[in-house]
């Protein structure tokens, strides 16, 4: 019999480059659930449009909204006002903790991250490793399940090192289809998921001061939809 494609994985990077960790968090679906999954999310931005009045096709990139420096609403809760001081910060963590329920809660959806520290000075190098372990480990678990993957992943594709990482495994042998596929996140819902289980994925990891309010949104919302229950260091 031949390989089914059983897996659409959409992965998106974070980390912190001063202290050389990188974070791949991604989420993951079959092909025939694709658009169970995605109108679970639209569902929830549909609800935040009506609500806050943030545009469905704004791009939610959590490292903007989350810190309060993107204003992805012409408006915020009074709730979030006081003294006539608006609390982006409080607003944009009330955001992403819908967005991470939606996740939580949406039938069919795989999500997963790995990390990886190397020294602040080679963070490319740290990077490339990382995503290497992660498609060596994808390509094993596809092998054993004699499946077929697609990776798609934010950006141009300008970087080689993604697509030399496939290219340098056994044609005969690669599991996922082609490179990874680049798409930009702001046209892309699945991607800008992706993006809210790297941000959480960093911050389970990168555990400082500044961001201990979202120490635990992983393990509160993300841990039930990952087989491992938390970043696993790769």
């Amino acid at each position: 019999m031949s390989p089914n494609l059983d897996r659409l994985i959409y992965v998106d990077d974070s980390g912190h480059s001063r202290t050389g960790l990188v974070v791949y968090g991604w989420v993951e679906f079959r092909p025939d659930r694709w658009s169970g999954v995605l109108r679970s999310w639209l569902d929830t931005r549909k609800r935040l449009w009506r609500e806050f009045s943030i545009p469905v096709t704004r791009e939610l990139h959590a490292t903007e909204y989350v810190n309060g420096r993107g204003r992805i609403s012409k408006r915020i809760p009074d709730r979030h006002v006081h003294n006539h001081v608006e609390h982006w910060k409080d607003f944009g963590r009330e955001v992403a903790v819908e967005c991470l329920e939606t996740l939580r809660c949406t039938e069919n959806l795989t999500v997963g991250a790995v990390w990886r520290r190397g020294a602040p000075e080679d963070i490319a190098r740290t990077r490339q490793q990382a995503y290497s372990a992660l498609i060596q480990r994808l390509e094993f678990e596809l092998a054993g399940t004699d499946s077929l993957a697609m990776v798609f992943m934010d950006g141009d594709g300008t970087d080689s090192s993604y697509r030399s990482t496939h290219r340098n495994l056994k044609l005969a042998d690669r599991r996922v289809v082609e490179d990874a596929i680049h798409i930009d996140s702001r046209a892309s819902q699945l991607v800008q998921m992706a993006d809210l289980v790297a941000w959480s994925a960093n911050v389970h990891v990168d555990r400082h001061a500044g961001n201990e309010f979202a120490w635990e949104w992983y393990s509160h919302h993300l841990a039930e939809r990952d087989p491992r229950r938390m970043p696993e260091e790769i």
